[in-house]
């Protein structure tokens, strides 16, 4: 009999990622979201639900009889009733909830590395007390904990390198001295699929960080030098971008957020005490493969 795993925020960049993962491991896969597309293919193992992770009844129906569950819903910018702690605190507690008590075998939260329930920064305390709601109710959940994502269709790279081509003064979150290491979206969706299949069982925590960390400032260089650009980086100080993200919440588009300043304040970078790549037998690919694949023209 083929298992079941419904992912919650399975149309989201690594939500998709993860569906094709879990389908090309022979799963059958049910993609619940508030507006379903219902033209899923032609594969009964490959199917998209209506469902709301506010809503417990809708989860309860996008779980009956699943093996497992996979939370890759995500929230970057706050809005109305859709804040952090209303997305990452108490929808995924609620998810957890409903996935014990219909006995789901395998329940994985998609969090970020840096997750820290006593952070003043809204969004990261949020992910660090989502984390420990999701334990609290599921005590074997596992957690993948991603450092910032890159792919084909991102919003991290691709905002970059249009950036550093378009201003020959690019202005720097600091002095450019916060720590990343970028993943690969593709390698962070197999490591879902990985811990979702794994035979053990217990809570994991795994940080998924690439082969590379680097500071702001190599990252910025290391794009420009493969765009053949050569901006002037220029520091400004975290309190101006601060103040820019207070004055730009007004704004419809806002090009500057709270959580993005907050965000690159904190290093990025995956634990040597935790569980990561090389513990599911995952080589991350190297960031500067995918500009290669970004700059073709």
């Amino acid at each position: 009999m083929v298992q079941i795993v419904t992912v919650f925020g399975g149309t989201g960049f690594l939500g998709r990622r993860i569906v094709r993962h879990l389908h090309d491991k022979g799963l059958s896969v049910r993609i619940a979201s508030r507006r379903p597309n219902p033209s899923s293919g032609d594969d009964p193992r490959f199917r998209s639900i209506a469902a709301d992770i506010h809503d417990r009844p809708s989860i309860a129906s996008a779980i009956a009889g699943a093996f497992g569950v996979v939370n890759a819903v995500s929230l970057y910018v706050a809005r109305g009733k859709e804040t952090f702690h209303a997305v990452h605190v108490a929808a995924a507690e609620r998810l957890a909830d409903e996935a014990r008590k219909a006995g789901v075998e395998r329940l994985v939260l998609i969090s970020g590395i840096g997750a820290d329930a006593q952070s003043p920064s809204p969004y990261i305390r949020a992910r660090g007390q989502g984390e420990q709601a999701v334990r609290a109710v599921f005590a074997d959940a596992g957690v993948i904990r991603p450092a910032v994502m890159f792919g084909l269709d991102d919003a991290f790279l691709n905002t970059l390198i249009k950036l550093l081509r378009r201003l020959p003064v690019y202005p720097m979150f600091g002095r450019g001295q916060t720590r990343l290491q970028p993943a690969d979206v593709e390698d962070v969706a197999e490591a879902v699929a990985r811990v979702v299949q794994r035979s053990e069982t217990g809570p994991q925590t795994v940080e998924c960080g690439g082969p590379r960390v680097y500071s702001y400032e190599e990252l910025l260089r290391t794009i420009a030098r493969a765009a053949s650009v050569k901006p002037i980086l220029m520091p400004v100080p975290f309190g101006v971008w601060h103040a820019l993200a207070w004055l730009a919440k007004v704004l419809p588009a806002a090009p500057v957020t709270r959580n993005q300043v907050e965000l690159m304040q904190v290093d990025t970078v995956a634990s040597p005490s935790l569980p990561g790549f090389a513990d599911l037998g995952i080589s991350p690919r190297p960031m500067e493969a995918a500009l290669q694949s970004m700059l073709k023209p």
